[in-house]
């Protein structure tokens, strides 16, 4: 048995098929071993319960260390170890700590993995070889300044800058100046509360979305609500008394005025309406909050609604997102740097927008890493329920800018009917790790799958069913397409572009009635586990 060991080993080493993984992707393992491959295992960490020291020095201090390691004998390429073991073992150096059951789920995988111990024993063989195949699950794992160019790792350094909410964001509102790409027609707009200017531009941009809104709701309603005709009240409604026509008013001359300042681009922006001061638009919100969400009803003059269409009509061939906006004003809150849709909130109020991030007006408060994006109010749905789909692709360089898309990828439903006057997480959250906490609504249409997940050639054949066979092929997968390389080029310079580095993305998407993509986010390290 240490024979045929020694065998493997020294053609491994010959052929230089000494490869590491760090996290429980037993796939990798088994299709890197049968290509004759042989792991070099990382060191474990201690088993004490409690969280190891990390180190928290100063840039200055980790770069004298790095020359000390250096001076020591430390050869380029090798997997440097912590010289000062934390916890009685050593571990490598910036390798991130992971919680006591993701370890145990690993180190149970690789023992299922390798019964009788003989990939262990070609691991010991080779614990002092360099590895040229290196998949981590953090890019920090390493220090990827001492990696040989023919050492192959599954990440680039600095990729945060699409990889995040908020470096997404950021990415994509320089994009016009780097790309003839409009991020308008890809990414539902989106601010970063943490930035003075952008706090400012959501809140304009709530205000007008608001006034928007009012007009649609004007023109729907407009049928029922026509000067003249008889609404009663419903009792239970609580909407309050009937608003004048005057607020309608207000909305149009609101509109009107931006519209002027699209069509003026290269003007200067015109001033706010002299009536539209803050406690003005307070007024005019809380108005529009009872229209919109308890149904009040809204005076309309023939006149107001002949003005509606006209009105609504420009402004769509000038905002590439009215489509999808819809007239509830729902906006999403999310952290900038989490994920698995941890601490996401939908809301439609500007107030509860302020106070969930601690913003009180002015003067303005740090608010961190959160963005706030408006929701795509007008997805498509199947059955009625709401879904996403996660699509992966593959950058192996850089410069050129070279992209894998794959062909497969795989839809999340929620678990419970799309609402837009209920705005809770299993109606409006696709995410897996959110939805496996609720179980499907009662009335689950059958077609729907149990574990709310289909691949997309199930979608596919939905489409064909409704009559929307050419969508997939025509509009779903060039859009996504089109979106994933223009984010990418928006972060191109920002990347450590290492040649001999490749990495695997998953970006979520949503779609909107008329199959128009919609990116919402990319991930780095996406899930590989089997549904």
């Amino acid at each position: 048995r240490l024979k045929r060991a020694r065998l493997c080993v020294e053609r491994a080493i010959k052929e230089k098929k000494i490869f590491t993984v760090q996290g429980p992707y037993p796939i990798i393992r088994s299709l890197l071993r049968a290509r004759g491959w042989v792991e070099k295992q990382l060191p474990r960490e201690g088993r004490v319960g409690s969280r190891p020291e990390q180190h928290h020095g100063s840039q200055e201090k980790q770069l004298e260390e790095e020359e000390e390691e250096r001076g020591n004998g430390v050869e380029q390429g090798e997997v440097v170890l912590d010289p000062q073991p934390s916890l009685g073992t050593s571990k490598p150096l910036c390798s991130l700590w992971l919680p006591e059951e993701e370890m145990e789920e690993q180190e149970e995988e690789q023992q299922d993995e390798d019964p009788d111990g003989f990939h262990d024993l070609m691991s010991h063989l080779v614990r002092d070889q360099v590895p040229y195949f290196i998949w981590t699950n953090r890019c920090s794992a390493f220090h990827c300044q001492l990696l040989h160019r023919d050492q192959v790792m599954n990440h680039y350094a600095r990729v945060a800058a699409f990889t995040t909410k908020n470096g997404l964001c950021l990415s994509l509102q320089n994009l016009p100046l780097i790309d003839q790409a409009d991020p308008d027609t890809f990414f539902p707009r989106c601010y970063r509360l943490g930035d003075v200017d952008d706090q400012k531009a959501f809140i304009e941009d709530f205000h007008l979305t608001a006034a928007r809104s009012l007009l649609q709701v004007a023109l729907e309603r407009a049928e029922d609500v026509l000067v003249g005709m008889e609404q009663p009240q419903k009792p239970d409604e609580g909407a309050g008394s009937p608003l004048h026509s005057q607020l309608l008013e207000e909305a149009l001359q609101i509109c009107e005025q931006h519209l002027g300042s699209l069509v003026h681009q290269d003007i200067d922006r015109d001033p706010p309406l002299p009536h539209m001061t803050g406690s003005n638009w307070d007024c005019f919100l809380q108005d529009y909050y009872r229209v919109v969400h308890k149904e009040a009803k809204l005076m309309v003059t023939g006149a107001q609604r002949e003005r509606c269409q006209a009105l609504l009509q420009r402004l769509a061939e000038q905002l590439s997102q009215m489509g999808m906006e819809g007239n509830h004003n729902i906006w999403i809150l999310k952290p900038g740097a989490k994920s698995r849709g941890r601490g996401i909130v939908c809301t439609a109020r500007l107030e509860e927008v302020l106070q969930l991030v601690g913003c009180s007006g002015t003067p303005w408060v740090q608010l961190g890493e959160w963005v706030v994006q408006k929701y795509v109010e007008r997805p498509l749905l199947i059955f009625g329920t709401k879904f996403d789909l996660r699509q992966w692709f593959l950058v192996t360089d850089w410069n050129p800018l070279t992209v894998w898309f794959y062909r497969e990828s795989y839809v999340r439903f929620c678990s419970w009917p799309f609402s837009l006057c209920h705005l809770d997480p299993a109606r409006h959250l696709c995410n897996v790790s959110i939805q496996k906490q609720y179980k499907p609504a009662r009335g689950w249409h059958p077609q729907l799958p149990p574990d709310r997940i289909w691949s997309s050639r199930q979608l596919q054949a939905y489409l064909a069913q409704i009559g929307r066979a050419d969508a997939w092929q025509q509009v779903m997968v060039p859009g996504m397409k089109a979106a994933v390389l223009a984010a990418l080029r928006s972060a191109q310079d920002l990347v450590e572009a290492r040649k001999g580095s490749f990495e695997l993305y998953g970006a979520d998407f949503i779609f909107g009635e008329d199959c128009q993509p919609w990116l919402l986010e990319i991930n780095a390290s996406p899930t590989m586990a089997p549904s």
